[in-house]
């Protein structure tokens, strides 16, 4: 039985990149801190829109910051 397939981030280290804390980086995107740490918790899957929101605000392609971890 496969697992499903669960979208992984970088959020956390590409902020740490830029040195941005979670709560500037809820500002920028227009969401509370606690989203941002959900998201980087994989408890929470971005909408597409915040996805590429963040994207633009970290400087990364999509790709860069999300991916599927096939290995588990």
């Amino acid at each position: 039985m496969s697992k499903p397939l669960e979208l992984q981030n970088k959020l956390r280290v590409a902020r740490a990149e830029k040195k941005i804390s979670q709560g500037e980086l809820a500002d920028m995107v227009g969401v509370s801190r606690q989203t941002i740490s959900s998201i980087e918790n994989n408890q929470f899957c971005p909408s597409a829109k915040l996805a590429l929101l963040l994207c633009i605000a970290l400087d990364k392609r999509f790709e860069e910051l999300f991916f599927f971890n096939l290995d588990e």
